[in-house]
């Protein structure tokens, strides 16, 4: 959790810079990426994220080892960020890399509006949230410390096979992977599919079923989860035969299980665990 000094520093921020970032258009993709980079270099040096942060040390001394850092190839846009960053007081050293990441996030989202495609990268982070649902030794290695970055893009590759994905959900998704900054990966999507969320202004309710659902049943959802979280939604329908029947409803983190497979899979735990006893 931020102390207050990084949420007014990262809230200030975004609220100064948030509307330039987006201006850049398809600019942003080329940010983003240079500073999800940024983000990975201050995970992996705390020493750094020290100078960049020390109140005592005058703001032009941290421009110019930005300079180093990133040298003059990067963004203006880049630039202006981080230039910001290192003139905010924190609370903690690690909040400057968080708060570089969610620019990163915010330069993706930007991209994506700017190619028409923030509903379907939404759609497709949160089929990615489910299909992690039922694999928890996926889940579990693409989370992990103890494999290197390469081994945790390859798992995810393998996961993704041959989809179609958008480049900007492959690459939060690769992001999520390649620095797991000491959270689950599922977290991480759930993090992701929120944040795009909150940016459409609408919530995302994943359904999956054996067979697809018609209009009717998509509308009567609409209004039955449009009441319950007060805000719009976008049903996003999922078909899986392996379900045989009943509904999984994925709201962010909440999941509730009322398919035929997981009934008898909660019935077959009932039985073995009264064999047991």
């Amino acid at each position: 959790m931020r102390g207050e000094a990084s949420r007014i520093a990262d809230r200030v921020s975004r609220d100064s810079l948030a509307p330039k970032l987006r201006a850049t258009a398809e600019d942003a993709w080329r940010i983003g990426n240079e500073l999800f980079s940024v983000t990975n270099v201050l995970d992996r040096n705390i020493r750094l994220e020290r100078a960049l942060t020390d109140p005592s040390r005058p703001v032009e001394d941290k421009v110019a080892l930005l300079n180093k850092l990133v040298g003059d190839q990067a963004h203006e846009m880049t630039m202006e960020i981080l230039t910001d960053l290192v003139g905010r007081r924190w609370s903690r050293v690690s909040d400057i890399a968080n708060a570089v990441e969610d620019f990163g996030v915010d330069g993706m989202m930007y991209y994506a509006d700017a190619t028409d495609a923030t509903l379907q990268v939404s759609i497709e982070l949160a089929e990615l949230h489910s299909a992690l649902l039922n694999l928890p030794v996926i889940r579990s290695g693409l989370s992990s410390d103890h494999a290197p970055a390469e081994a945790r893009i390859k798992l995810l590759y393998a996961l993704v096979g041959n989809k179609d994905l958008n480049k900007v959900t492959m690459r939060l998704a690769e992001h999520a992977a390649c620095n797991p900054r000491n959270r689950r990966y599922l977290s991480t999507i759930h993090w992701l599919i929120n944040k795009f969320s909150r940016h459409m202004g609408e919530s995302m309710v994943t359904v999956t079923t054996a067979a697809p659902l018609n209009q009717e049943q998509v509308d009567k959802l609409i209004a039955v989860y449009s009441k319950k979280l007060g805000r719009p939604v976008h049903i996003n329908s999922n078909v899986d035969p392996t379900v045989i029947g009943g509904m999984r409803i994925e709201i962010g983190d909440e999941v509730t299980d009322n398919t035929v497979v997981a009934q008898l899979q909660q019935l077959q735990r009932r039985v073995t665990n009264g064999m047991r006893t």
